[in-house]
């Protein structure tokens, strides 16, 4: 009995000793090998490198406040001396050598670059709100549809510089000779299909007022000033939606119609706000915007009349699109958000615009066939001549949007696709 109880109690205790030196599964799986930290170790210097990240950041807003109280500085010396607010030559310049000092430092160029800009680009706009007044001879500017969307943007950048500004609207129309009376400077801002209406309409002007318009076409509205007015005129075209907040390193196209040492300081003027002014003549002009505007317009009313008309399901074309696709779409979208009425009188204004978009139907059909004979040869034999007639803007084309499609991405831009689900 002894003997037997010895027996059991010894395998008993060898098996003990089995069970005590074989861990479960469960504990062999959270086991670590023993020059691991704990995680508590882990996450204590993480929280240290991010308090030192946090310290770094606080420092980096302390030097853009500190930046912008200077550029601030600039901008009243600027103003004092009725310099231009925006000189290309002075932002390259700085933006090669931050570059240079960066990528020394093992810092990426891009990211300074990056940096810097969007933080040029806020002093130029909130430390700027008084520009300089180039003509102190200049006791009344009228801007005619200065209560429509461009026309407050031009209302808001002369009153900035303290010219005397009078607005005419469809409510004051019946008195324009008197509101117009004196006037050194009338501008026509109104639709282009009001445009040679208002311009035959105005009453007789001063000999040295500058008459100027800002519609999109030039050949026609300058031609009628020229009629109307005997004095100085000018054709003007700022290149830029009424969204802007300025003129800061937007295109102002000027078309020359008579006496141009009479409208030169508007020409200044412009360039202080900080316009880049590309003179040339108004059918010139008209000819290029029929390419970059009622062409793509009109392309982008077909796509946007396609979608809809096929139906696909808008937040799937937005979730499973690439970062080109979105930005396209954007594009797409963008138009149909504004009035139609600009876009068809841009559209409709000349029978020439229709000979044109004739002749990119045609190329359209021509391209469709060579897809429906399975003509793949001939697709990228026409491929490579449009690639050549592009030379080397192909490939800038590439470098830049990759830039623009990755800042698009770091804010999700073009991806909130939930807002569109949200109850209207």
């Amino acid at each position: 009995m002894a003997s037997n109880n010895s027996n059991t109690s010894g395998q008993s205790q060898s098996n003990s000793q089995r069970v005590d030196a074989e861990p479960s599964v469960s504990e062999s799986s959270v086991s670590e090998p023993a020059n691991s930290e704990s995680s508590s170790s882990v996450a204590n210097k993480l929280a240290g490198y991010r308090q030192q990240i946090d310290n770094v950041d606080a420092e980096l807003v302390a030097l853009l406040a500190k930046r912008q109280g200077i550029t601030k500085q600039v901008g009243d010396l600027k103003r004092l001396h009725s310099m231009p607010i925006y000189v290309p030559e002075r932002e390259a310049t700085l933006i090669y050598e931050r570059r240079k000092q960066a990528e020394a430092l093992g810092v990426s160029g891009d990211l300074i670059e990056d940096v810097l800009r969007r933080a040029m680009r806020d002093s130029y706009y909130s430390q700027h709100a008084n520009y300089a007044r180039v003509n102190d001879k200049i006791s009344k500017v009228v801007v005619v549809g200065g209560g429509g969307a461009l026309g407050k943007v031009i209302v808001g950048l002369f009153s900035s510089s303290e010219y005397q500004v009078t607005v005419v609207e469809k409510d004051t129309w019946d008195n324009r000779s008197e509101l117009m009376q004196d006037a050194d400077l009338v501008i026509i801002a109104v639709p282009i299909n009001q445009t040679l209406h208002v311009i035959n309409n105005l009453p007789e002007l001063p000999d040295n007022c500058v008459l100027a318009d800002v519609t999109s076409i030039k050949t026609e509205p300058v031609q009628a000033m020229l009629n109307k007015h005997k004095g100085p005129v000018v054709g003007l075209h700022p290149m830029f939606g009424p969204d802007a907040p300025g003129m800061i390193k937007q295109v102002v196209v000027v078309c020359d119609g008579r006496r141009p040492e009479n409208y030169a300081w508007l020409i200044e003027q412009m360039q202080v706000w900080g316009a880049q002014i590309y003179a040339t003549q108004a059918q010139t002009h008209d000819k290029a915007m029929a390419f970059i505007q009622v062409m793509r317009h009109f392309n982008t009313f077909v796509y946007g009349q396609h979608l809809q008309q096929e139906d696909p399901d808008l937040t799937q074309l937005i979730a499973f699109s690439s970062p080109i696709y979105r930005l396209e779409l954007a594009m797409v979208g963008r138009l149909f958000a504004q009035a139609p009425s600009l876009y068809a009188d841009i559209i409709f204004n000349n029978q020439s615009n229709v000979e044109l978009l004739e002749r990119f139907h045609e190329r359209f059909g021509q391209a469709l066939q060579l897809v429906k004979s399975q003509n793949k040869a001939g697709f990228i034999e026409c491929f490579k001549e449009v690639e050549l007639w592009f030379g080397d803007y192909a490939k800038q084309c590439l470098i830049d949007s990759k830039q623009m499609l990755l800042k698009a991405d770091d804010g999700q831009l073009l991806r909130k696709i939930d807002k569109l689900n949200s109850p209207k």
